[in-house]
C-alpha cells in the first residue's frame, strides 16, 4: 500500500511538471506570460508628484499609494509611508512621478511601414506608396506584429493611453489588452477596398461585432473610425455615425489635415470638411477629429461648440508640410485639444510623446514669432489631462487624483541633460527624453520597471518587425519606396 501511495505521489508531481512546462512553451511568442494582479497595495514613494490636477500641484518628497486599479491616497513620503507600513513599495527618489503620456492619434500596426517613402506629400505618400504596402503586405498577422512593436515603443516612452485607427483592429485590441496598455480603438471605414474588408457595408458588419465583443472592458473602447469627409461619402459618414452612437462608442476621423482638403471640400460642398460633417449630424462630444489644420475661426467656434475632441499632431504635420494648426487659438475657445504622434511611418516616424510635446511648444513659438505662444505646462495639459479631455476621459485618467485610474510614470531626472532643472514643466518638456521614462504602470499594473519590461518580450518582437520590414522591401517597386 505504501509502494502504491508512493508510485500516486511521483506521478503526480511528473505530471503537475509536464503541465507546467507545457504552458511555458505555448506561451504567445512576442508576449511574456501573463501575471496575477498583486495583491497587495503598491506605494509609490520618495519623488516629485506633479499631478497634472487644476492647481498643478507639485509635491516634493510625496508618495502615491495604489490600491487595485486606482489611487487611493497622495501625500507628502512620510505620512503615506506609516499609514500604509505593508504596501509594496517602488523607490522614487530622484523620479518625477507623472500621468502617463495620452497619445490621441495613432495607426499603431503601421510601425512596421516605419521609414517609408519619407519627404514626399501627403498625397504622393498615400497614393504612391502607402496605399500599395498595405495592399500587398496587411495581414492580421501583420497588425498583430505592428501592434507589439508599438505598445512596446510606446510603454518604452511613457504612453499609457492611445488612441488608433487602422485595420484588423480586433487584433489591435488584442495585442493593446496583452500589454495592458489603455487603448481607444478605431476601426476603419473607407468607401473602397481595404486590407480587412472589401465594402463599406462588410465593414460595417465586422464593426458590430467588434463593438459587441469589446463593450465594457476597462481597458478597450472600441470606436469607429470612418477615415475622412474626402474618403468617405456622407451616407457611410451617417451609417458609421448611427453604428457608434447605438453602442455609445467613440467616433474617430481625420480632419483638414491638409489645405488639398480644405479647398476640395469648398469646390464640392461650398462649406469647409467641419461644417459639412456638421450639417450631417456627424459632429458631437463623441467625436475625436485629427489634425484640424486648416479649421478656421467658425470651424474652431464650431468644435468647441460640439464638445468634440481634437488631436494636434506638430511632428506629422511638419514631416508631411501639411501646415500649422491654429493651436492657441483652438485652446482660447475651449477645444478639446490634446496631442498626438500620428502613425509612425511617414508623419513623423515614432511614438514619442515626450518629442511631440517639443515640438508642439517650439511650432507655435516660431511660427507666431511670440515665445509665450505655447507653454511648457500648456504642452503638458496636451500629452495628459487635455488628451484625457479630447477623449471625453477626464473623470478617469489623465492627473494624478484620488478616485482616478492609477496610470502612472516615473521619469528619472538624473541625466546630464536633464540637470539642473529649475522648473519642473519646462525640464519634462525641453530637456527630458523617451528614454527617461523608468517606470510605467497602467491600471495599476506595473508595465515596466526600472527599464525592465514585464508585459512584452523585446528580442522576439525586434526581430519579427525586421523579417517584415524584408517582406515589403520586397513585395514594392523601386518608385513605392521613394
Amino acid at each position: 500500500m505504501t509502494n502504491s501511495l508512493t508510485c500516486l505521489r511521483r506521478l503526480a508531481i511528473l505530471l503537475a511538471l509536464t503541465v507546467a512546462c507545457a504552458g511555458r512553451a505555448h506561451s504567445q511568442a512576442g508576449r511574456l506570460p501573463t501575471r496575477s494582479a498583486p495583491s497587495t497595495d503598491l506605494l509609490i514613494a520618495g519623488g516629485t508628484v506633479v499631478t497634472m490636477d487644476a492647481h498643478k500641484s507639485v509635491l516634493e518628497d510625496g508618495a502615491i499609494l495604489i490600491r487595485g486599479t486606482t489611487i487611493e491616497a497622495i501625500g507628502p513620503r512620510a505620512e503615506l509611508q506609516a499609514r500604509y507600513p505593508q504596501a509594496r513599495k517602488i523607490d522614487a527618489r530622484g523620479r518625477i512621478i507623472f500621468p502617463g503620456f495620452i497619445n490621441t492619434h495613432t495607426h499603431a500596426a503601421m510601425t512596421l511601414f516605419r521609414g517609408l517613402a519619407n519627404d514626399v506629400t501627403l498625397e504622393d505618400w498615400l497614393e504612391h506608396s502607402i496605399f500599395p504596402a498595405e495592399a500587398k503586405n496587411v495581414t492580421e498577422d501583420f497588425c498583430v506584429w505592428g501592434t507589439r512593436l508599438a505598445a512596446l515603443e510606446m510603454i518604452e516612452g511613457g504612453t499609457t493611453t492611445f488612441a488608433d485607427m487602422y485595420y484588423f483592429e480586433e487584433a489591435v485590441a488584442r495585442e493593446t489588452k496583452a500589454a495592458g496598455l489603455r487603448g481607444v480603438l478605431g476601426e476603419s471605414v473607407i468607401d473602397f477596398s481595404v486590407p480587412d474588408s472589401r465594402s463599406v457595408d462588410q465593414s460595417l458588419a465586422q464593426i458590430e461585432k467588434y463593438l459587441e465583443h469589446w463593450k465594457g472592458d476597462p481597458l478597450i473602447r472600441a470606436a469607429v473610425a470612418p477615415h475622412s469627409a474626402y474618403t468617405c461619402s456622407a451616407d457611410t459618414l451617417k451609417r458609421a455615425a448611427a453604428l457608434a452612437r447605438r453602442y455609445n462608442a467613440p467616433l474617430l476621423i481625420h480632419v483638414l489635415e491638409t489645405r488639398h482638403e480644405r479647398d476640395e471640400s469648398q469646390e464640392k460642398h461650398h462649406m469647409s470638411s467641419v461644417a459639412w460633417l456638421d450639417s450631417l449630424g456627424f459632429l458631437g462630444p463623441d467625436v475625436l477629429a485629427a489634425h484640424c489644420v486648416w479649421v478656421d475661426d467658425a470651424d474652431i467656434k464650431m468644435l468647441a461648440a460640439r464638445g468634440v475632441g481634437c488631436a494636434h499632431n506638430p511632428a506629422s504635420n511638419m514631416m508631411l508640410a501639411s501646415g500649422v494648426a491654429p493651436v492657441p487659438a483652438m485652446l482660447a475657445a475651449g477645444v478639446r485639444l490634446g496631442l498626438g504622434t500620428d502613425g509612425p511611418a511617414g508623419s513623423g516616424n515614432t511614438l514619442d510623446m515626450m518629442d511631440a510635446m517639443d515640438l508642439a511648444a517650439k511650432l507655435q513659438k516660431v511660427s507666431k514669432l511670440d515665445p509665450r505662444a505655447l507653454t511648457a505646462w500648456q504642452a503638458l495639459e496636451m500629452a495628459t489631462i487635455g488628451g484625457a479631455r479630447a477623449l471625453h476621459l477626464e473623470r478617469e485618467i489623465g492627473s494624478l487624483e484620488a478616485g482616478k485610474q492609477a496610470d502612472i510614470i516615473l521619469l528619472r531626472a538624473d541625466a546630464a541633460h536633464a540637470v539642473p532643472a529649475y522648473d519642473v514643466a519646462s525640464s519634462i518638456v525641453y530637456s527630458m527624453k523617451a528614454s527617461d521614462v523608468d517606470t510605467v504602470i497602467v491600471a495599476g499594473r506595473v508595465l515596466m520597471e526600472g527599464r525592465r519590461m514585464l508585459t512584452l518580450d523585446p528580442p522576439s518582437i525586434l526581430a519579427k518587425s525586421r523579417e517584415y520590414a524584408d517582406k515589403v522591401k520586397k513585395s514594392l517597386t523601386p518608385a513605392e519606396t521613394k
